[in-house]
Protein backbone atom coordinates (compact mmCIF):
# COMPACT_ATOMS: atom_id res chain seq x y z
CA UNK A 1 0.00 0.00 0.00
CA UNK A 2 1.38 3.42 -0.95
CA UNK A 3 2.44 5.80 1.84
CA UNK A 4 0.36 8.77 2.83
CA UNK A 5 2.17 12.07 3.35
CA UNK A 6 0.99 14.86 5.61
CA UNK A 7 2.53 18.31 5.43
CA UNK A 8 2.65 20.40 8.56
CA UNK A 9 1.74 24.04 7.80
CA UNK A 10 4.25 25.62 5.42
CA UNK A 11 5.53 22.29 4.07
CA UNK A 12 2.91 21.68 1.42
CA UNK A 13 5.21 22.18 -1.59
CA UNK A 14 7.84 19.72 -0.39
CA UNK A 15 5.21 17.16 0.67
CA UNK A 16 3.54 17.29 -2.76
CA UNK A 17 6.89 16.75 -4.53
CA UNK A 18 7.71 13.81 -2.24
CA UNK A 19 4.27 12.25 -2.69
CA UNK A 20 4.71 12.42 -6.46
CA UNK A 21 8.20 10.91 -6.31
CA UNK A 22 7.15 8.14 -3.94
CA UNK A 23 3.89 7.46 -5.78
CA UNK A 24 2.16 8.11 -2.49
CA UNK A 25 -0.96 10.06 -1.66
CA UNK A 26 -1.34 13.40 0.03
CA UNK A 27 -3.19 13.29 3.31
CA UNK A 28 -5.45 15.93 4.79
CA UNK A 29 -4.94 17.29 8.29
CA UNK A 30 -6.39 20.20 10.18
CA UNK A 31 -3.82 21.85 12.44
CA UNK A 32 -4.62 25.14 14.11
CA UNK A 33 -4.41 26.98 17.40
CA UNK A 34 -7.11 27.82 19.88
CA UNK A 35 -7.18 31.40 21.22
CA UNK A 36 -5.40 30.24 24.39
CA UNK A 37 -2.48 28.89 22.34
CA UNK A 38 -3.33 25.18 22.55
CA UNK A 39 -3.14 23.25 19.27
CA UNK A 40 -6.04 21.46 17.57
CA UNK A 41 -5.16 18.43 15.43
CA UNK A 42 -7.45 16.33 13.23
CA UNK A 43 -6.36 13.75 10.62
CA UNK A 44 -8.96 13.56 7.86
CA UNK A 45 -7.42 10.66 5.86
CA UNK A 46 -7.56 6.99 6.77
CA UNK A 47 -4.17 5.90 8.10
CA UNK A 48 -4.93 2.51 9.65
CA UNK A 49 -2.25 -0.06 8.65
CA UNK A 50 -0.55 2.47 6.37
CA UNK A 51 2.89 4.08 6.31
CA UNK A 52 2.46 7.67 7.39
CA UNK A 53 5.11 10.26 6.52
CA UNK A 54 5.02 13.65 8.16
CA UNK A 55 6.85 16.46 6.37
CA UNK A 56 7.99 19.30 8.60
CA UNK A 57 11.13 21.39 8.46
CA UNK A 58 11.97 22.67 11.94
CA UNK A 59 13.55 26.08 11.41
CA UNK A 60 11.51 27.46 14.32
CA UNK A 61 11.53 24.30 16.43
CA UNK A 62 10.11 25.61 19.68
CA UNK A 63 7.09 26.93 17.78
CA UNK A 64 6.56 23.87 15.57
CA UNK A 65 7.61 20.77 17.48
CA UNK A 66 4.61 20.26 19.77
CA UNK A 67 2.14 20.33 16.88
CA UNK A 68 4.35 17.89 14.97
CA UNK A 69 4.45 15.46 17.89
CA UNK A 70 0.67 15.71 18.35
CA UNK A 71 0.09 14.80 14.69
CA UNK A 72 2.49 11.85 15.00
CA UNK A 73 0.75 10.62 18.16
CA UNK A 74 -2.66 10.95 16.48
CA UNK A 75 -1.53 8.94 13.44
CA UNK A 76 -0.18 6.20 15.68
CA UNK A 77 -3.36 6.20 17.79
CA UNK A 78 -5.42 5.82 14.60
CA UNK A 79 -3.53 2.64 13.70
CA UNK A 80 -0.73 3.75 11.37
CA UNK A 81 1.66 0.87 10.62
CA UNK A 82 4.63 3.22 10.94
CA UNK A 83 5.17 6.95 11.29
CA UNK A 84 8.23 8.50 9.66
CA UNK A 85 9.48 12.06 9.59
CA UNK A 86 10.99 14.02 6.73
CA UNK A 87 12.60 16.99 8.44
CA UNK A 88 14.75 18.82 5.86
CA UNK A 89 16.18 21.16 8.51
CA UNK A 90 16.92 19.42 11.81
CA UNK A 91 17.59 21.76 14.75
CA UNK A 92 19.39 21.37 18.08
CA UNK A 93 22.37 19.49 16.63
CA UNK A 94 25.07 22.05 17.60
CA UNK A 95 25.06 21.47 21.36
CA UNK A 96 26.44 17.94 21.47
CA UNK A 97 28.57 18.31 24.61
CA UNK A 98 28.50 20.08 27.98
CA UNK A 99 31.00 22.92 27.63
CA UNK A 100 30.12 24.61 30.93
CA UNK A 101 28.68 23.12 34.12
CA UNK A 102 24.92 22.73 34.03
CA UNK A 103 24.46 23.06 30.27
CA UNK A 104 21.91 20.93 28.43
CA UNK A 105 23.24 18.50 25.84
CA UNK A 106 20.42 19.53 23.54
CA UNK A 107 21.20 17.27 20.58
CA UNK A 108 20.86 14.16 22.73
CA UNK A 109 17.64 15.29 24.40
CA UNK A 110 16.02 16.40 21.14
CA UNK A 111 16.94 13.12 19.48
CA UNK A 112 15.16 11.28 22.29
CA UNK A 113 12.02 13.40 21.79
CA UNK A 114 11.97 12.46 18.11
CA UNK A 115 12.52 8.77 18.89
CA UNK A 116 9.39 8.75 21.04
CA UNK A 117 7.23 9.98 18.13
CA UNK A 118 8.77 8.47 15.00
CA UNK A 119 9.97 5.16 13.58
CA UNK A 120 12.56 6.77 11.28
CA UNK A 121 13.92 10.13 10.23
CA UNK A 122 15.27 11.66 7.00
CA UNK A 123 16.94 15.07 7.07
CA UNK A 124 19.44 17.16 5.08
CA UNK A 125 22.97 18.04 6.22
CA UNK A 126 22.46 18.26 10.01
CA UNK A 127 24.94 20.59 11.69
CA UNK A 128 27.03 17.92 13.42
CA UNK A 129 30.35 18.58 15.15
CA UNK A 130 31.81 15.84 17.35
CA UNK A 131 29.12 13.37 16.22
CA UNK A 132 29.98 11.97 12.80
CA UNK A 133 26.75 10.15 12.02
CA UNK A 134 23.11 10.47 13.02
CA UNK A 135 23.15 6.80 13.93
CA UNK A 136 25.49 7.68 16.81
CA UNK A 137 22.74 9.90 18.18
CA UNK A 138 19.45 8.24 17.24
CA UNK A 139 18.13 4.84 18.29
CA UNK A 140 15.75 4.87 15.29
CA UNK A 141 16.98 4.66 11.66
CA UNK A 142 18.11 8.14 10.63
CA UNK A 143 19.53 9.23 7.28
CA UNK A 144 21.08 12.50 6.13
CA UNK A 145 20.85 13.66 2.53
CA UNK A 146 23.98 15.52 1.41
CA UNK A 147 23.42 18.79 -0.45
CA UNK A 148 27.07 19.35 -1.44
CA UNK A 149 26.75 17.74 -4.91
CA UNK A 150 23.74 19.93 -5.71
CA UNK A 151 25.49 23.10 -4.56
CA UNK A 152 28.51 22.15 -6.64
CA UNK A 153 26.44 21.50 -9.76
CA UNK A 154 24.62 24.83 -9.38
CA UNK A 155 27.93 26.71 -8.99
CA UNK A 156 29.53 24.94 -11.94
CA UNK A 157 26.55 25.69 -14.20
CA UNK A 158 25.86 29.27 -13.08
CA UNK A 159 29.06 30.98 -11.92
CA UNK A 160 31.90 31.87 -14.26
CA UNK A 161 35.41 31.14 -12.94
CA UNK A 162 34.35 30.69 -9.29
CA UNK A 163 36.58 30.79 -6.22
CA UNK A 164 34.78 29.08 -3.32
CA UNK A 165 35.30 30.62 0.11
CA UNK A 166 34.47 28.64 3.24
CA UNK A 167 33.63 30.25 6.59
CA UNK A 168 36.16 28.53 8.88
CA UNK A 169 38.57 25.63 9.32
CA UNK A 170 35.77 23.26 10.41
CA UNK A 171 34.16 23.68 6.99
CA UNK A 172 37.28 22.90 4.94
CA UNK A 173 36.53 19.25 4.12
CA UNK A 174 32.96 20.06 3.12
CA UNK A 175 33.90 23.13 1.07
CA UNK A 176 36.73 21.18 -0.54
CA UNK A 177 34.31 18.49 -1.71
CA UNK A 178 31.96 21.11 -3.18
CA UNK A 179 34.88 22.79 -4.95
CA UNK A 180 36.17 19.50 -6.37
CA UNK A 181 32.82 18.64 -7.95
CA UNK A 182 32.38 22.23 -9.16
CA UNK A 183 35.88 22.05 -10.69
CA UNK A 184 36.80 25.23 -8.83
CA UNK A 185 39.53 26.52 -6.54
CA UNK A 186 38.72 27.24 -2.91
CA UNK A 187 40.07 28.89 0.21
CA UNK A 188 39.02 29.06 3.86
CA UNK A 189 38.53 32.17 5.98
CA UNK A 190 40.27 32.65 9.28
CA UNK A 191 37.43 33.65 11.60
CA UNK A 192 37.28 35.06 15.09
CA UNK A 193 33.75 35.02 16.55
CA UNK A 194 33.23 37.28 19.57
CA UNK A 195 29.52 36.58 19.77
CA UNK A 196 26.54 35.42 17.68
CA UNK A 197 26.52 38.75 15.82
CA UNK A 198 30.13 39.91 16.17
CA UNK A 199 32.49 38.26 13.67
CA UNK A 200 35.93 39.33 12.49
CA UNK A 201 37.84 37.52 9.77
CA UNK A 202 40.80 37.57 7.47
CA UNK A 203 41.55 35.88 4.19
CA UNK A 204 44.72 33.87 3.71
CA UNK A 205 46.94 34.48 0.71
CA UNK A 206 44.98 33.20 -2.29
CA UNK A 207 47.44 33.99 -5.03
CA UNK A 208 46.12 35.28 -8.34
CA UNK A 209 42.41 35.94 -7.89
CA UNK A 210 42.04 38.18 -10.93
CA UNK A 211 38.86 37.45 -12.85
CA UNK A 212 37.50 35.03 -10.29
CA UNK A 213 33.98 35.29 -8.91
CA UNK A 214 33.97 34.83 -5.12
CA UNK A 215 31.38 32.30 -3.94
CA UNK A 216 30.75 32.29 -0.19
CA UNK A 217 29.46 28.86 0.84
CA UNK A 218 28.07 27.65 4.16
CA UNK A 219 25.70 24.97 5.39
CA UNK A 220 23.49 27.31 7.44
CA UNK A 221 22.87 31.01 6.76
CA UNK A 222 21.49 32.11 10.13
CA UNK A 223 22.41 35.64 11.22
CA UNK A 224 24.42 36.08 8.01
CA UNK A 225 27.11 37.94 9.94
CA UNK A 226 29.92 35.66 8.80
CA UNK A 227 29.04 36.25 5.15
CA UNK A 228 28.55 39.99 5.68
CA UNK A 229 31.98 40.21 7.30
CA UNK A 230 33.47 38.21 4.42
CA UNK A 231 31.88 40.52 1.82
CA UNK A 232 33.28 43.59 3.57
CA UNK A 233 36.70 41.97 3.77
CA UNK A 234 36.64 41.22 0.05
CA UNK A 235 35.66 44.82 -0.64
CA UNK A 236 38.54 46.05 1.54
CA UNK A 237 40.90 43.90 -0.52
CA UNK A 238 39.65 45.65 -3.63
CA UNK A 239 37.93 42.62 -5.14
CA UNK A 240 36.12 43.77 -8.27
CA UNK A 241 33.48 41.02 -8.49
CA UNK A 242 30.53 41.05 -6.10
CA UNK A 243 30.22 37.70 -4.31
CA UNK A 244 27.56 35.05 -4.70
CA UNK A 245 26.34 33.61 -1.38
CA UNK A 246 25.33 29.93 -1.43
CA UNK A 247 23.90 28.01 1.54
CA UNK A 248 22.02 24.83 2.33
CA UNK A 249 19.61 25.98 5.04
CA UNK A 250 17.92 29.40 4.66
CA UNK A 251 17.38 30.37 8.30
CA UNK A 252 17.92 34.13 7.70
CA UNK A 253 17.24 35.22 11.29
CA UNK A 254 15.97 38.76 11.77
CA UNK A 255 17.36 41.00 8.99
CA UNK A 256 20.01 38.56 7.70
CA UNK A 257 18.75 38.39 4.10
CA UNK A 258 18.48 42.17 3.82
CA UNK A 259 21.88 42.61 5.48
CA UNK A 260 23.52 40.40 2.85
CA UNK A 261 21.86 42.34 0.07
CA UNK A 262 22.86 45.65 1.61
CA UNK A 263 26.45 44.48 2.12
CA UNK A 264 26.78 43.89 -1.62
CA UNK A 265 26.01 40.24 -2.36
CA UNK A 266 25.44 39.80 -6.09
CA UNK A 267 23.09 36.88 -5.51
CA UNK A 268 21.91 34.67 -2.63
CA UNK A 269 21.13 31.02 -3.36
CA UNK A 270 19.82 28.29 -1.04
CA UNK A 271 18.28 24.84 -1.23
CA UNK A 272 14.62 24.21 -0.53
CA UNK A 273 15.03 22.71 2.95
CA UNK A 274 13.39 25.87 4.34
CA UNK A 275 10.92 27.74 2.16
CA UNK A 276 12.42 31.12 1.16
CA UNK A 277 12.61 33.35 -1.96
CA UNK A 278 16.31 32.43 -2.27
CA UNK A 279 15.51 28.73 -2.90
CA UNK A 280 16.92 27.71 -6.28
CA UNK A 281 18.41 24.29 -5.57
CA UNK A 282 15.85 21.48 -5.35
CA UNK A 283 16.72 18.48 -3.15
CA UNK A 284 13.45 16.57 -3.26
CA UNK A 285 14.77 13.84 -5.57
CA UNK A 286 17.53 12.85 -3.13
CA UNK A 287 15.09 13.03 -0.23
CA UNK A 288 12.73 10.69 -2.11
CA UNK A 289 15.55 8.18 -2.62
CA UNK A 290 16.44 8.29 1.08
CA UNK A 291 12.80 7.83 2.13
CA UNK A 292 12.47 4.84 -0.21
CA UNK A 293 15.28 3.11 1.68
CA UNK A 294 13.37 3.63 4.93
CA UNK A 295 10.03 2.24 3.75
CA UNK A 296 11.29 -0.55 1.47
Amino acid sequence: MSPVLFPLPGNERMAAALADGLKGMGGRIDVRRFPDGDSYVRIDTTVSDRTVILVCTLDRPDEKFLQLSLVAATARDLGAAQVGLVCPYLPYMRQDARFRPGEAISSRYFAHLLEVSFDWLVTVDPHLHRIHSLNQLFAIPAAAVHAAPYLADWIRNNVENPLLIGPDSESEQWVGSVAARAQAAYTILEKVRRGDRDVEMSMPNIGDAAGRTPVLVDDIISTGRTMVAAIRHLQALGWSSAPVCVGVHAIFADDAYGALRKAGAHDIITTNTILHPSNRIDLHESIVNSVRSMIA
